[in-house]
């Protein structure tokens, strides 16, 4: 129905995308984007590392591989109309060691079978004549991988929003979600906003706040904080473009590597440490009850037994800048402690399944006439804009009433 009322929980850059697109597909309709912070993009989108990833990592026929592809595409146009940085500084994602060989050409078939543009293999000797300061023995070359402003289209897209007769509605912690007849009341302690149907993109809240729309409680939320480095100005020219290791496949992070950022820096990171927050963006942030949560979880625990190796080494490297900058000075040989300096953090919604899992793939769940967001990781931001046309797609092909 045109005159719907649609709520958006959260105002990341996919609940804003997400908003935008139903405003733009269908005129007449009321959207209210509904936030707890004071401004958007403060969590996630806040302390992206700004790449827009050019799908090489992602399984084919997954929704990250598709939304990806599709997302990269649109979200390139979108700031070229807007004057938004979006600047094709292209990736090499370095094999260090003859082992990493085969995981590499597993990664090329991977990325050629998801459409990547102008991806090749390249030797030892084409490294240096586009980095010459990495090392590596061979990898790919993806020279499409951009470098974006996550943050400043996010805060394009709520203009949109606004221009289009839209709300978004700051200082609105979703305190209760209820059933009511006709549609749904959402609550933030004494303020209510009714909505015919409502879409939920919480990001580090995810599962909270879908508990409060009576979705199934997994998957849980676990927040990891990766930590950054920075090169000091006067080395950040050691570096061109964005340098990556060959992931390892057990894991959803990618590992430390070199990342540009359109101001001129150069990150180095992220680690991957288990916050002991939600919005735990300093080792002494510290949340009682988000600790609780994780306790109580089986999932939790399960995950601890698979992976405690790599914790204790990640913590290693969050303690130490001598040990974080171990494993980059293998993609960049020479650069040690004394060429940086500690950055900033961001926290990452990884969703865990009760058997340990770590969830790789976007994951979304419809409840009736709500829409909930349950895990969007990385390539969340590059694939925000198609994300957004496949949740409107599915909320609009879903009954309107429960």
């Amino acid at each position: 129905m045109a005159d719907e009322t649609i709520g958006i929980v959260g105002a990341g850059i996919v609940g804003l995308a997400t908003a935008r697109e139903i405003a733009l597909r269908r005129p007449g309709t009321r959207v209210v984007v509904l936030e707890k912070e004071h401004e958007v993009a403060v969590h996630q989108t806040g302390h992206n590392s700004g790449v827009v990833h050019a799908g090489i990592y992602y399984a084919p026929g997954s929704l990250k591989a598709d939304l990806c592809v599709r997302g990269v595409s649109i979200l390139r146009e979108y700031c070229q109309d807007r004057g938004l940085p979006c600047d094709e500084i292209g990736k090499l994602v370095v094999a260090v060691r003859p082992d990493e060989l085969g995981r590499m050409e597993s990664l090329y078939e991977r990325a050629r079978n998801n459409h990547v543009p102008e991806l090749r293999k390249i030797s030892q000797e084409e490294i240096k004549e586009l980095e010459p300061h990495a090392g590596g023995i061979a990898a790919l070359h993806s020279p499409r991988t951009a470098i974006t402003d996550y943050p400043a289209i996010a805060r394009e897209f709520a203009k949109d929003i606004e221009a289009s007769g839209g709300e978004v509605k700051l200082g609105f912690p979703v305190t209760s979600i209820t059933n009511v007849p006709g549609g749904i009341e959402v609550a933030s302690g004494q303020l209510r906003v009714r909505v015919d149907r409502l879409i939920l993109c919480a990001g580090l809240h995810s599962d909270a706040v879908a508990k409060l729309a009576q979705d199934k409680r997994e998957p849980r939320i676990i927040p990891f904080r990766g930590e950054y480095m920075l090169l000091k100005p006067d080395r950040t020219n050691l570096v061109r473009g964005l340098i990556y290791p060959v992931p390892d496949p057990r894991y959803p992070f990618l590992g430390v590597h070199f990342t540009p950022r359109v101001d001129g820096s150069v990150e180095v990171g992220p680690n991957a440490v288990l916050a002991l927050a939600r919005e735990g963006y300093k080792l002494s942030r510290v949340s009682l009850k988000d600790l609780a949560g994780l306790a109580a979880y089986p999932g939790s625990w399960r995950m601890a037994a698979q992976h405690w190796r790599t914790g204790i080494k990640e913590y290693r490297g969050s303690l130490s800048a001598k040990a974080f900058m171990k494993d980059a000075e293998l993609y960049v040989p020479g650069v040690g402690v004394s060429d940086v300096v500690r950055g900033g953090a961001g926290v990452r919604a990884q969703a865990l399944d009760p058997d340990g899992t770590l969830v790789d793939d976007f994951r979304i769940h419809q409840v009736g006439r709500i829409t909930a967001v349950r895990n969007a990781p990385s390539p969340a931001a590059t694939a925000s804009m198609a994300i957004a046309e496949h949740i409107v797609g599915a909320v609009f092909s879903a009954p309107s009433a429960t």
